[in-house]
């Protein structure tokens, strides 16, 4: 069922009017709160019966400071003009009394060169004179025939080769520090150090002429048969 209404009862075609009205009230009151102005009911202080007297308070006596004292004067330093040459009135005599003959000869000096001295700790490798075994290679050869004993390990099992050793032959002739440069096994090695240490004074090598330590290779080989 559709509600009916007059026109003249219909409320909302005056609600722009009433927003617009409401609106107004609103910035109207804003503006008159802002506005208003309010003063206190307290009597007004008159200043012009004030007795305080401020030019005497501004009056400040000037005083005046004396001036600062001079400075000390500057002594001036004396300057002393000195000659550049000074006479000297004394004479110096020199007095020679050498007697120098054009016959007298003064002998030249010759100054010989210092010895070159071998260092007898010092062990060369290489040196003017070789040593040398006791009665040459024959009387060496002589020697290991007669000393050396073949190894039975190594005749066992049948090791041949070369043994190389290196010692020192002092200048006296003995033989020291003997290493194995180079060897086989079966006990060779062994046998070719000991022969060496018992074997008779060497002939020392020599380097100008005198006798020096030195060292040396050697090869002894094992054969068969």
């Amino acid at each position: 069922m559709e509600t009916k209404k007059t026109p003249s009862a219909d409320l909302t075609r005056k609600s722009g009017m009433f927003l617009n009205l409401g609106l107004a009230i609103a910035v109207g009151t804003s503006l008159a709160a802002f506005e208003w102005k309010s003063f206190d009911d307290g009597s007004l202080k008159d200043l012009g019966q004030v007795t305080d007297n401020f030019e005497e308070l501004l009056d400040i006596p000037i005083t005046e400071q004396p001036p600062p004292p001079p400075p000390p004067p500057v002594e001036q330093p004396i300057i002393e003009e000195i000659p550049d040459e000074v006479e000297i009135e004394e004479k110096i005599e020199v007095n020679f009394d050498v007697d120098v003959k054009e016959a007298t000869l003064i002998e030249e000096v010759i100054i010989a060169e210092a010895p070159v001295e071998e260092k007898i700790d010092k062990i060369f490798d290489v040196v003017e004179t070789q040593p040398n075994p006791s009665g040459g290679m024959e009387g060496w050869n002589k020697y290991l025939k007669d000393n050396l004993n073949y190894p039975t390990q190594a005749r066992r099992m049948g090791i041949e080769g070369t043994v190389t050793l290196v010692f020192v032959v002092n200048t006296d002739g003995s033989i020291q520090d003997v290493e194995v440069l180079r060897g086989i096994d079966g006990g060779c090695n062994e046998e070719a150090v000991r022969v060496v240490k018992n074997a008779p004074n060497w002939e020392p090598g020599k380097q100008r002429g005198r006798p020096v330590r030195s060292r040396m290779r050697l090869q002894i080989k094992f054969k068969l048969g």
